[in-house]
């Protein structure tokens, strides 16, 4: 049962190129892929790191008192977190963190959607006055509907990228930081 994510190597139609996918594309490919996600979860805790606080009354509004608790710890599991798995150290229980921390995230913007209207009266009325800030095209595309269209293409890909990390996170918790990793190197993984 535990070879059952590995591909059978007598499948391949060139056979002669099984070292190269075993010895180098799979373990460079799930590296690289480890790093992207640990560099991404650190880049957007790099702003709560500067101000751990500053999250306190979202993450209460969360149900997770109190937020002066929650809001560092969760800076610092983002941050911190993303380095760690970015070097592949403690991995496993570090993705899984993160993974929930993001499911999280996904089903907040799923539950919060932006507003149809995105511009407030006064930033509509600044574009208007300013028609060299915006394309033609962009400011028919945005003015005509208040921006409820530009709203829910952010709300898609605030969506859409909690979804991916969450799922990048779930699959590095699963299946470890691989051959180039710390925990690789130090022959021990949780």
């Amino acid at each position: 049962m535990s070879d059952i994510f590995v591909p059978e190597r007598q499948r391949l139609i060139l056979p002669f190129l099984e070292k190269f996918y075993s010895g180098f594309a799979e373990p460079l490919g799930w590296a690289a892929f480890r790093v992207t996600i640990g560099v991404s979860l650190i880049v957007a805790g790099w702003p709560k790191i500067q101000a751990p606080l500053a999250q306190a009354g979202f993450v209460e509004s969360l149900g997770m008192a109190p937020g002066w608790l929650f809001s560092p710890l969760l800076a610092a599991m983002q941050f911190f977190g993303g380095f760690m798995i970015a070097i592949g150290i403690l991995t496993r229980p570090i993705a899984f963190a993160n993974a929930i921390m993001l499911l999280i995230t996904l089903w907040f913007h799923m539950a919060n959607p932006y507003p149809e209207a995105f511009f407030s009266v006064e930033g509509l009325a600044f574009l208007q006055a300013n028609p060299d800030m915006l394309t033609p095209e962009a400011a028919k595309a945005l003015l005509a509907d208040n921006g409820a269209m530009f709203g829910m293409r952010i709300q898609e890909k605030a969506i859409y990228a909690s979804l991916f990390w969450a799922a990048g996170a779930a699959l590095i918790a699963a299946f470890g930081g691989g051959y180039f990793s710390v925990d690789h190197k130090l022959k021990k993984e949780f």
